[in-house]
C-alpha cells in the first residue's frame, strides 16, 4: 500500500479538513492500484450527532447526470436510439415555448447542455410514479436560456426529459429502470433515489448556514437530474465501470467533447456526454459534481492511472474543503497538481466595467450588476421554487482580464469566476457557476 493511501493518515486527515472548513461530516472514497479505501469524519446530522460511517447514504446531487447520460447510452448501444435521435421522435407528446426547438432538440443536446432550454425548473410534480411524465408535459412554457446549440448552459430540465426518454424506451419509471440497466448489474447495494428505501440506512442530513436544513429532499420529478443517494463506493464502482466494459461496451464514447464551456474556471474546459471533460498538468480528467439542499458531492476520474475518487459532504463550506481535499489526495496518489482556483491577478487589472452593468436572468435566477465607485458589483437572487432557501448573494466582481471576473461572498473562502461573452449574434451573457444568462436590461 503507498503512504498516500495509508488509512490512518486520511481517517485522521479527513478530520482535520472538515473542521478546517465547518463542514459537518464527510465520506470518501476512492480507487488507487486496483484497491477501493474507504473513510469517514464527522455528522450525519448536527442536530443527532449521529457519526458519519463509510456505508453512509448522502445524496449525489447532479453527478445522477451521469447515471442518466449513462441509460441513454446503453439504449444507444442496443440501437433503440441515437443521440442525434430528436426528443419528439420518442416522446411525440414533448413541447418547449420555441415550436422550432420542440421540432429539432436532440438527445446529444439534452445531454451536452445544449439545449438552450431554461435549466432550474424545480417543479413538484407529486410522488406518484407518474412524476417525471407530469413533469415533462410543464415544461410546455419553458422558454429558451439561448438559441438551441448557441453556448452551452447546465440544464436541469434537459436531463428530467432525458429521464422521461428512458421511461418511454424501457417501459419503466426512472428509478426502476436505473435499478435493472445500472445498479443491480454492478451490485450496489447502498443506491438508491426514495426516500423510503434510504431511511433503511444512515442518511445524511444537509445544513445551511451551519444548521440542518429546513427540508431533506428535492421533488422526485428531479430524480433523472439529482436525487440519487449513495455511499462514495458505490460511486466509485459506477464510475469503475467507465474505465472497462462494466457497463458500456465503448464508455470512452462519452469522453467526446461536444461543446466548449464559456467559464473554463469552475470545473472544467468542455462537456462530454454526462462528463466534464478537463487536463490538468495534461492529463484527461473527466468528472461531476452535484449540489442538493446542504450536500455537495464531487466525482473525479483520472482514466490512465483508473483512479477514482468521490467525496461527499453535507454542509460547510463544502466547495473549498472538497478542492482542498482533492489537491492533498491527487498529490499524494499521483503527483498530480489540481489546477489552482481562480482568484484576482496580483497586479490590478483595468476593464471596462460599465458595459457589464445590466440585468441578467433566467429561470431560477436573477442578478442585477451595477457599477459601485468604479468596481463591478453583483446582487443576485434565486428566484421560482428555491427562493428563500438561500439568502441573496453579493459580492464585487475584480477583472481578471478584459471579459473574466473573479468575486468572493463574504466568509466564503472560495472565489467565484464569472466571464462576460457574446454569442455569435452578438447577445451578451455572462457564464458563472456553469450556467449561461442573457442580459436582458
Amino acid at each position: 500500500m503507498s503512504g498516500a493511501a495509508d488509512p490512518g493518515r486520511w481517517h485522521a486527515r479527513l478530520a482535520e479538513l472538515i473542521a478546517e472548513y465547518e463542514v459537518p461530516g464527510a465520506n470518501l472514497a476512492f480507487l488507487h492500484e486496483g484497491e477501493v479505501h474507504e473513510f469517514a469524519a464527522g455528522v450525519l446530522n448536527m442536530d443527532t450527532g449521529v457519526e458519519v460511517t463509510t456505508d453512509s447514504l448522502f445524496q449525489i446531487g447532479s453527478i445522477t447526470k451521469v447515471w442518466t447520460a449513462t441509460q441513454i447510452m446503453l439504449l444507444a448501444e442496443r440501437g433503440t436510439l441515437t443521440l442525434d435521435t430528436p426528443v419528439i421522435e420518442v416522446l411525440p407528446e414533448f413541447r418547449v415555448a420555441d415550436p422550432e426547438v420542440t421540432r429539432a432538440v436532440t438527445i446529444r443536446h439534452l445531454l451536452s447542455h445544449t439545449s438552450g432550454i431554461d435549466g432550474d425548473l424545480f417543479l413538484d410534480t407529486g410522488r406518484g410514479d407518474d412524476c417525471v411524465e407530469k413533469y415533462v408535459k410543464a415544461c410546455a412554457d419553458l422558454g429558451q436560456n439561448h438559441p438551441l446549440g448557441a453556448t452551452q448552459s447546465y440544464c436541469n430540465s434537459g436531463f428530467i426529459v432525458a429521464g422521461r426518454v428512458v421511461e418511454r424506451l424501457t417501459g419503466k419509471v426512472w428509478d426502476a429502470a436505473l435499478r435493472e440497466q445500472i445498479v443491480d448489474p454492478l451490485g450496489l447495494t447502498r443506491t438508491w433515489t426514495l426516500p423510503e428505501d434510504v431511511l433503511r440506512f444512515r442518511g445524511a442530513m444537509g445544513h445551511m448556514r451551519g444548521r440542518p436544513a429546513p427540508v431533506w429532499g428535492l421533488a422526485r420529478s428531479c430524480g433523472p437530474a439529482g436525487l440519487i443517494c449513495a455511499r462514495p463506493a458505490d460511486v466509485v464502482a459506477f464510475a469503475r465501470a467507465h474505465l472497462g466494459t462494466g457497463l458500456l461496451a465503448d464508455p470512452r464514447a462519452m469522453w467526446e467533447p461536444q461543446v466548449d464551456i464559456p467559464n473554463p474556471h469552475t470545473l472544467g474546459k468542455q462537456w462530454g456526454i454526462g462528463w466534464i471533460l478537463d487536463e490538468w498538468e495534461g492529463r484527461r480528467v473527466i468528472s461531476h459534481g452535484g449540489n442538493t439542499i446542504g450536500q455537495a458531492a464531487m466525482l473525479w476520474v483520472v482514466p490512465d492511472s483508473e483512479t477514482v475518487v468521490c467525496v461527499l459532504a453535507n454542509g460547510g463550506h463544502a466547495a473549498a474543503f472538497q478542492h482542498a481535499l482533492a489537491t492533498e489526495l491527487f498529490d499524494g496518489l499521483l503527483g498530480l497538481a489540481v489546477p489552482s482556483v481562480l482568484g484576482p491577478p496580483e497586479t490590478p487589472v483595468e476593464a471596462d466595467v460599465e458595459r457589464y452593468a445590466g440585468v441578467y436572468e433566467r429561470v431560477g435566477s436573477r442578478m442585477t450588476l451595477t457599477v459601485r465607485d468604479g468596481v463591478l458589483h453583483l446582487y443576485g437572487e434565486a428566484t421560482g421554487a428555491l427562493a428563500g432557501l438561500d439568502p441573496p448573494m453579493e459580492f464585487d466582481l475584480l477583472p481578471v482580464d478584459d471579459t473574466t471576473f473573479v468575486g468572493r461572498p463574504e466568509g466564503e473562502p472560495r472565489w467565484i469566476s464569472a466571464v462576460f461573452y457574446e454569442l455569435a449574434d452578438g447577445s451578451p451573457y455572462i457564464h458563472l457557476g456553469v450556467r449561461a444568462t442573457p442580459k436582458i436590461a
